[in-house]
């Protein structure tokens, strides 16, 4: 006999609302991961790729890279592209940069997020190095250019809707995160002064 002969109907429904749940909220996890996966293989939603080097193919054709920049409500930097437009050789590695400034007087950290545009070309735009591996701490006052390396995939020229795009706009959008730790202490060591008391900031 099987436990599901030997529960009653409350019981039985019980178990598998319970058993239901466990599920969802199994794909629920697993779905963030994936996700990001598929949009990184696929270009899906504009997600680029990564790659440690570029193609050995370098094409005669170019395409137009456009840059674009902004800041998540909240985030107190300047944030603009060095460049707005690049023309660049399909299958070679192109460097550009960001500008960002901390006008607070304050350290602040950010992390950026991007895509491509328009969401088709996602999976033929791949970057090498990009400042937004990585969380970025700006101090007070302090000026950056950071860079990102990148390649259009030479199979753009060869793909039914590929083919077809001329300009790619890649955009970045910083906000505000929780300052590392080392930079908590620092700040708060500023704060409060040599001798521990607090320093009177206003």
């Amino acid at each position: 006999m099987s436990i599901w002969s030997r529960m009653s109907d409350p019981q039985k429904t019980a178990t598998q609302g319970v058993g239901v749940v466990l599920l969802m909220g199994s794909l629920a996890w697993a779905s963030v991961p994936f996700y990001d996966w598929f949009c990184r293989v696929t270009g899906f939603g504009g997600a680029t790729g990564v790659s440690e080097v570029a193609p050995d193919e370098v094409l005669d054709q170019t395409i137009t890279v456009r840059f674009d920049g902004g800041l998540a409500r909240g985030m107190p930097w300047e944030f603009e592209p060095v460049e707005r437009t690049m023309e660049v050789r399909i299958g070679a590695t192109n460097l550009a940069f960001y500008r960002a400034h901390n006008p607070t007087d304050r350290p602040v950290a950010g992390m950026a997020s991007y895509n491509v545009a328009p969401f088709q070309a996602g999976g033929f735009f791949s970057k090498i190095d990009c400042f937004c591996f990585e969380e970025q701490v700006l101090m007070p006052g302090e000026t950056v250019e950071m860079p990102v390396a990148f390649y259009v995939e030479p199979d753009i020229v060869d793909d039914r809707e590929g083919k077809y795009i001329h300009t790619i706009t890649l955009s970045y959008q910083f906000a505000e995160i929780d300052l590392p730790e080392a930079y908590q202490a620092q700040e708060q060591a500023a704060l409060t002064g040599p001798a521990g008391r607090a320093i009177d900031t206003q």
